[in-house]
């Protein structure tokens, strides 16, 4: 199973919605810092999807977390 660009773009919207940047710096949280790295690794390589075996387990868990509330 793979995790393509648009599907790791609304699983950080989601996980911003929950958990919006806080302090005057505007700092993400843990759970949108953990998918941007994905995010900006598929960005930088041009990758328009990606195992979903190559995430980290806590990027892996945050993706099944929103996965789980889109169905």
């Amino acid at each position: 199973m793979d995790i393509t660009l648009p599907e790791l773009e609304q699983a950080i919207n989601y996980w911003r919605a929950l958990r919006p940047s806080t302090g005057e710096e505007c700092a993400l949280s843990p759970e949108v810092n953990a998918l941007a790295d994905v995010y900006a690794v598929m960005i930088y390589n041009r990758c328009h999807s990606l195992p979903f075996g190559e995430l980290g387990q806590a990027a892996q868990q945050l993706v099944e977390a929103w996965r789980r509330q889109e169905n």
